[in-house]
């Protein structure tokens, strides 16, 4: 049976990460409060933007940028879009 965890951005029990997605506190944090799917979806709107806007990962403000966005994406709160993306049809 899988694990679920109350996922802040949906709002309601859905099935939980296997293992914290980043190392430390951050991690634990999501892994207890983040979906699968919210995670997911995040990680695609992470490519995202860092494929639109050109981030260097090795930069510690484009580290920083990416956290900012997805604590907001969790939060259910305005974030950055890729400004050419077009999402397929469904």
């Amino acid at each position: 049976m899988a694990q679920t965890v109350f996922c802040r951005k949906y709002q309601q029990e859905l099935d939980a990460l296997a293992f914290p997605p980043l190392p430390g506190p951050k991690g634990q944090e999501i892994q207890q409060t983040v979906s699968r799917r919210a995670w997911e979806e995040w990680q695609a709107q992470q490519t995202r933007l860092i494929n639109e806007k050109h981030l260097n990962m090795l930069d510690p403000q484009a580290r920083e940028y990416l956290m900012t966005q997805m604590n907001r994406f969790f939060d259910n709160e305005e974030t950055d879009h890729a400004e050419g993306y077009v999402p397929p049809s469904q």
